[in-house]
């Protein structure tokens, strides 16, 4: 039976979320506060990452932040703060770095990754509309012995997850990459992955969506509800309102703004990234991730994406051009002869990702609200997660079995 679907977000979550709901004969609308050209979903570094089965919340990861707290160039920043929901945050983040937690969410990580995926490559199959898609793995490049000793044990468990994975020696990587000029000490090679150039994606999905019949409303900020007993009859914007049948939450790093009017808790801390482009040959064919630096470094349609860190201060855009020279000076440090200019620094975009304590997103139907969905809080993952989440919420709201277990994802699980 066909259902008035209202989606709040319009991101990368929503509009997958939108597809799946259009495919199943829903009517789909789609409310964005912004105007869809800019965000974590734009800016960000394009991978779908199999081999990212390591969760944010891992061991070591308290120590090292309360380290690089003190450092402002580090790649991992969380601004101490006396707020009642960030304090929740940060006490349920210290107890899910533990690694029998880690190890409980590898696999989970690993199946959700492997079906979005999958879907990305049925939808490009499809050919409803073109992106560019490029499964050519992706390299994990390390300078110093203690980072090999790390990604080797890293590069193990993936094995041991049935992912392929192979050792590079500088040599190696000079020898099949000589354009790049990688100055590094080695690196892990993870067959599994696959990347894109997001903005093109975005803007592909949202013309296909719109010719389909889909309604998308930008620059429309949810600001209250109707209610009919367990149910939301309406979403309100203004004096603005939709009917709904199914009401789905895929707003990202505001989610818990929009939750907290509906009376529910969601553990959600935006995570801000940077990215510029540099739009000349740079010789990187490949996807490649500077572990030292934590950032990314991404060939995508006519240019090269360098993005990098995670810095949870809270919901703003503020750009701290020490951070982006930091990853300038890592680009620039990790490829021998590669220089960024001013201008291309300056370009810098900001992103927030929606971060839950324990790396896992929110999937799932609201235990309060018998018609609410949620698909929030993934991450650094979340453009590697979008056709997945789309299509569990998806099979939720056609009450199909799932295609994953959704007990991990529960919107309002305990930590």
């Amino acid at each position: 039976m066909s259902k008035n679907c209202v989606i709040i977000g319009g991101g990368i979550i929503g509009l997958c979320t939108a597809y799946y709901l259009h495919k199943e004969g829903h009517h789909v609308q789609v409310l964005e506060k912004g105007n869809m050209d800019g965000g974590a979903s734009y800016v960000n570094a394009g991978y779908i990452t199999p081999s990212h089965i390591i969760p944010l919340s891992s061991p070591g990861i308290i120590a090292k932040g309360l380290k690089w707290m003190l450092n402002s160039r580090s790649p991992f920043y969380v601004k101490p703060r006396l707020n009642g929901q960030f304090l929740k945050w940060a006490w349920s983040f210290k107890k899910s770095a533990n690694f029998p937690k880690v190890q409980k969410s590898v696999p989970v990580i690993r199946d959700i990754n492997l079906l979005s995926r999958e879907l990305y490559e049925d939808m490009k199959k499809a050919q409803e509309f073109p992106f560019a898609y490029e499964r050519n793995g992706l390299l994990m490049c390390y300078q110093t012995s203690k980072s090999e000793q790390d990604e080797t044990s890293i590069a193990e468990m993936a094995e041991r997850e049935g992912m392929k994975v192979m050792h590079l020696t500088s040599e190696n990587l000079q020898n099949q990459f000589p354009d790049a000029h990688y100055n590094v000490r080695g690196a892990w090679y993870y067959d599994c992955d696959a990347h894109m150039t997001p903005n093109e994606f975005m803007k592909q999905l949202k013309n296909y969506l719109l010719r389909s019949g889909v309604k998308i409303h930008t620059g429309t900020e949810v600001t209250n509800f109707n209610f009919s007993g367990d149910r939301i009859s309406e979403v309100k914007s203004g004096d603005k309102k939709w009917q709904a049948d199914e009401v789905i939450l895929a707003a990202g790093s505001w989610s818990p703004v929009l939750a907290r009017q509906l009376g529910l808790k969601i553990l959600v801390e935006a995570g801000k990234g940077y990215s510029f482009n540099v739009y000349r040959d740079t010789g990187i064919k490949l996807p490649s991730i500077l572990v030292e630096a934590k950032v990314a470094v991404t060939p995508m349609h006519g240019f090269t994406r360098f993005a990098g860190t995670m810095e949870l201060g809270g919901i703003n855009n503020i750009v701290n051009p020490v951070r982006v020279n930091a990853i300038a000076d890592a680009a620039e440090n990790y490829f021998s002869g590669l220089k960024i200019s001013s201008a291309e620094k300056e370009s810098v975009s900001t992103g927030l990702r929606p971060c839950s304590p324990d790396g896992l997103p929110y999937i799932g139907r609201s235990a309060k609200w018998k018609n609410l969905s949620i698909g929030t809080g993934h991450a650094m993952m979340g453009w590697s997660l979008g056709p997945a989440t789309g299509k569990l919420i998806s099979e939720i709201i056609d009450n199909q079995k799932p295609s994953l277990d959704l007990q991990p994802f529960q919107p309002e699980r305990k930590f």
